[in-house]
């Protein structure tokens, strides 16, 4: 099979996950309806980035969620060149390939991480029912985003550990202890549910790390987040 067949069915796999994903999410979201107060603002983030894995079009009825929400633009991102040693390369590379997610909640409110970082223009974007995919672009940073779930999507030549600054870095955003890209306030950081304690640029991905970043107040309690199947 060749490389460009290859690469085909890895998205047709993924395409297929998803789906079944979005399936057996359709009657979680149902019972989060049924939650009161915070709990529902939780679970409902949890649902939308559960259910927007990587691959095509989805048959789920859900609403993809509202651009402004999102933290901040990809607008202004890194276009090409080499950041923090980290190059923009004509394909996705396969050699070490992982996944982290990364929810940034401001004064209590999830803000949603938007669709292409580390993809730069001119992008094709395919539009889904759980928001736009981005499928293409003039080029692929080793850390990337396709959709507006939080997956940083870790797809390098190398194995080296990537840290949060870096992607932050690409993204062209600001991060540091009392600011997360437009947003100003103390930052209190979570890694899989506990706290860190260092720079929140330090921060690893790693594989499967759940990060979640709180600026001002009040604190959310670490959500917890499932990665769709295939991830």
């Amino acid at each position: 099979m060749s490389s460009r067949e290859a690469e085909k069915e890895r998205l047709r796999q993924q395409r297929l996950a998803r789906e079944e994903a979005e399936q057996r999410a359709a009657g979680r979201r149902r019972r989060l309806q049924l939650a009161g107060g915070a709990a529902v603002v939780v679970a409902i983030v949890a649902v939308v980035v559960v259910l927007a894995g990587r691959g095509g079009h989805s048959t789920s009825s859900s609403t993809a969620p509202a651009a402004s929400n999102l933290l901040a633009s990809t607008s202004g991102e890194a276009s090409g060149q080499s950041v923090d040693g980290i190059r923009c390369q004509s394909h996705e590379q396969a050699i070490f390939h992982i996944h982290a997610h990364l929810a940034v909640y401001v004064n209590g409110r999830a803000r949603l991480i938007p669709e292409g970082i580390g993809i730069p223009p001119p992008r094709t974007v395919e539009q889904t029912t759980v928001g736009p995919f981005v499928a293409g672009g003039s080029c692929f940073y080793w850390l990337h985003s396709h959709t507006r779930d939080g997956i940083v999507h870790i797809e390098a030549p190398v194995q080296r550990v990537f840290t949060l600054g870096d992607y932050f870095d690409i993204w062209k955003q600001p991060l540091a202890a009392d600011r997360v890209g437009s947003a100003r306030g103390r930052v209190v950081a979570y890694v899989d549910g506990r706290t860190y304690k260092g720079d929140p640029r330090s921060i690893p991905l790693k594989a499967h790390h759940v990060i979640q970043l709180d600026v001002g107040t009040p604190v959310v309690p670490p959500a917890r987040f499932t990665f769709p199947q295939g991830l």
